[in-house]
């Protein structure tokens, strides 16, 4: 069994929070795979956007960043 670190961007209207997570590949058909924790935090983060709270998001992840259309 191997982990490796990775980002995965969660993105819910204008804003996009990039998250920290760690995949696990083991021997087996599902690989790779997240650990329940980093699990659990894609949905706090989601739940948190979705929910308007900006400040509650930032918690759990590395960066957060607003979408701006460039053009029409």
């Amino acid at each position: 069994m191997s982990r490796r670190w990775t980002k995965r961007l969660v993105r819910d209207a204008e804003f996009v929070v990039a998250v920290d997570v760690e995949l696990v590949e083991a021997e087996g058909a599902w690989t790779p795979y997240l650990s329940l924790e980093d699990a659990y935090k894609l949905d706090e983060v989601r739940d948190a956007l979705r929910a308007g709270d900006i400040r509650r998001a930032p918690q759990v992840a590395d960066r957060i960043y607003r979408l701006t259309a460039v053009q029409g």
